[in-house]
């Protein structure tokens, strides 16, 4: 691949709580909140974004860290042009306070940044609610922030956080359990939350969805892939079901899984669905 121009996607930031990120933009109807796994907002990101515009949404991308459109794997730096971007942007993530990076049991700090976000756009463009999508890093952001009722359709891919160095990390993830409470109510009342993993990932332990499972019960989906259906030329081990390893080939588990994602928010989210 190449850099992306995104020039289908506006630009504009977003302040809360003093705190301000850019936020990208694109579509109309009911909003879908996407944030992107390291190393951020990449073209492959920016397509998944778009296969969820066209169902007829408005994607809004926060761009928390990262260069928003840049390719960490042109083909002419190969793994270590991919291997440089994570660096880059895993080190903006260590010095940064809105990460909760190893604490089990604790809410990222800019959780309620994003469920401000969701809560402007609910009412800018309508709709019955909103969805979110969490990536690697992020993937638990969209689980805390389904303690708002406006978040109808969470997703929660590869989510990595805390940091599975211990048994305890990696069956727990990134939200309290005050909060982890307030969203098995939701699930006992019809919310569903999916997660998607590969069956080997290690940053995205079989653990932490077996705590989900038995936290969130029948609400939470679990979608494990088998590590060998993901696309060969990924550059690292299977792990980022949506983007980096997706074989976008009808039939194909990871194609499937794409699919469920797209589903829940057209069932969510638009009249009819």
């Amino acid at each position: 691949m190449s850099d992306d121009p995104h020039a289908d996607f506006a630009r504009e930031d977003f302040t809360r709580r003093g705190v301000t990120h850019e936020i990208l933009r694109s579509g109309s109807g009911p909003a879908v909140i996407v944030i992107a796994e390291i190393p951020g907002v990449t073209p492959k990101v920016l397509d998944f974004a778009r296969r969820v515009r066209d169902l007829g949404l408005t994607v809004v991308l926060p761009v928390l860290f990262g260069t928003v459109g840049h390719d960490p794997n042109p083909d002419s730096a190969g793994r270590l042009g991919s291997a440089t971007a994570m660096a880059r942007a895993g080190a903006r993530i260590c010095v940064s306070r809105e990460f909760t990076l190893l604490a089990t049991g604790r809410t990222s700090p800019v959780v309620p940044w994003l469920r401000d976000l969701a809560a402007a756009e609910h009412q800018r463009c309508g709709g019955p609610g909103v969805g979110a999508v969490g990536m690697c890093v992020t993937g638990g952001f969209a689980l805390a922030m389904a303690t708002d009722e406006r978040v109808l359709a969470p997703v929660l891919a590869q989510p990595s956080l805390p940091l599975g160095l211990t048994p305890w990390q990696r069956r727990s993830i990134d939200t309290s359990p005050e909060e982890l409470a307030v969203v098995a109510a939701r699930c006992a009342a019809g919310l569903t939350v999916l997660g998607l993993r590969f069956e080997g990932d290690r940053l995205a332990p079989p653990e932490r969805f077996a705590f989900l499972d038995r936290v969130l019960g029948d609400g939470f989906v679990a979608i494990p892939l088998p590590d060998g259906s993901a696309n060969p030329d990924g550059v690292m081990a299977p792990h980022s079901t949506l983007t980096e390893h997706l074989v976008d080939v009808p039939g194909e588990p990871t194609r499937e899984a794409l699919d469920r994602v797209l589903d829940l928010f057209r069932t969510r989210l638009l009249p009819g669905g």
